[in-house]
């Protein structure tokens, strides 16, 4: 934990003891999990391998030690956790007071909810405190700024000239951020954040670019988006593409239209099948377990179960997009060849697509839909029945194989 010579001692303060727990679907917000392990350990691992942090603590609530235990392990430069207090303010100065034997040079507080805090953040922070008490990072406002009236109505537009939001870290001078908090306690001053409190202390506060993807998450919806984010890097980075094909092909019988790709289209005939018959999306489920190895859509729905006689197949390739995301995948893109004399497919083609991507969650881009005849070859040539090829390529993290 020892710096080396000539190296400043700086320590990282991050809190964790809020509770948050509607945001955190009845955990405290910052043990949710997020690309697989606890937000909070995300973050703290941020700083532990940042090479100019000497050590980091983490305030808890005095309620979580078992959570924080299970989130966070053990690790080199990782200090006992320190229990917190009523208010963020007040964790903080516990936080401190607790350091206060390591005398550190500077101290670094975060938000245990902001785990996407780059190092190169961290970096600037840290050089600026070469200079200043007190630096914040902070990025300027871009929203237009509106205050509201006792009514609900807007009243008024804030300029948003030289506003800055902003976020953690926040460096300080050790002894001086110390001294400030206990000065507060003391007149039982409360401030919205550690810059604020050292503003009423007196210090010039130094402000450094933040960064946008440096958000707090604070709503249920924030975790989730930052899940998806971290899924979506995860496969970029650590995954692989598979590819795989369906085919499928029905009879015509009497009728008044048939159902391709998941829209009626009117025929004097339809397909026959034990349900709707949609040769189109059966080709892309089938296509879809291929690239799974998960077995194809008889084994999936066998024709000999009454449930699936007459069935939207819809159902069945919605199952097989549910079955790559299952396994923490992605569908890439989904593309479809029909084989038909009649009736024809062009008119329909763009419904098609739009169908088709709206069963499978994916954009419309994503979705590929082709026809061609069998130039009167064959029992399609003959006009007996309707014929499909689904091709499906998807994105699988490598454990997932």
């Amino acid at each position: 934990m020892s710096p080396a010579a000539n190296q400043p001692l700086i320590v990282a303060l991050i809190v964790a003891a809020g509770r948050g727990v509607r945001a955190g679907g009845g955990l405290p917000k910052q043990y949710r999990s997020i690309g697989g392990e606890a937000i909070l350990a995300r973050t703290v691992r941020l700083f532990l391998d940042h090479p100019d942090i000497s050590a980091v603590a983490v305030v808890i609530h005095p309620n979580d030690a078992a959570l924080y235990g299970a989130a966070v392990r053990d690790a080199p430069g990782l200090l006992p956790a320190v229990a917190g207090g009523a208010t963020r303010q007040a964790s903080v100065r516990l936080g401190l007071e607790a350091l206060a034997p390591l005398a550190p040079d500077a101290v670094l507080i975060h938000d245990a909810v902001r785990p996407f805090a780059s190092p190169a953040l961290i970096s600037r922070v840290i050089d600026a405190l070469e200079a200043h008490d007190a630096v914040l990072a902070a990025s300027p406002v871009t929203d237009t700024l509106k205050r509201a009236d006792e009514s609900g109505f807007v009243g008024d537009t804030v300029p948003r000239e030289n506003l800055f939001a902003a976020e953690t870290p926040q460096g300080f001078r050790f002894t001086t951020i110390l001294d400030a908090h206990r000065r507060a306690s003391e007149a039982r001053i409360e401030a919205t954040d550690d810059a604020a409190l050292a503003e009423w202390a007196g210090l010039p506060v130094k402000l450094v670019t933040g960064a946008r993807t440096n958000i707090k998450l604070t709503s249920p919806e924030d975790i989730e988006m930052a899940d998806a984010r971290l899924a979506a890097e995860t496969l970029m980075l650590h995954g692989e593409t598979r590819v795989g094909t369906g085919y499928d092909v029905h009879p015509f019988t009497e009728g008044d239209g048939v159902w391709l790709g998941g829209i009626k289209i009117p025929h004097h005939q339809t397909l026959a099948g034990h349900s709707d018959a949609d040769v189109a999306l059966h080709a892309l489920t089938d296509a879809l377990l291929g690239a799974l190895a998960d077995g194809d859509i008889g084994s999936h729905f066998p024709p000999s179960d009454p449930q699936w006689r007459g069935a939207s197949s819809d159902r069945f390739l919605a199952y097989a997009v549910d079955r790559v995301r299952q396994r923490r995948g992605t569908v890439v893109h989904l593309d479809l060849a029909i084989v038909a004399e009649a009736p024809k497919i062009g008119p329909h083609r763009d419904a098609m697509r739009v169908r088709i991507a709206e069963i499978a969650g994916i954009s419309v881009d994503r979705v590929g839909v082709k026809a061609t005849t069998n130039e009167k070859l064959g029992f399609v040539g003959r006009g007996e029945g309707i014929a499909a090829i689904g091709t499906a390529t998807i994105r699988l993290p490598f454990e997932a194989s």
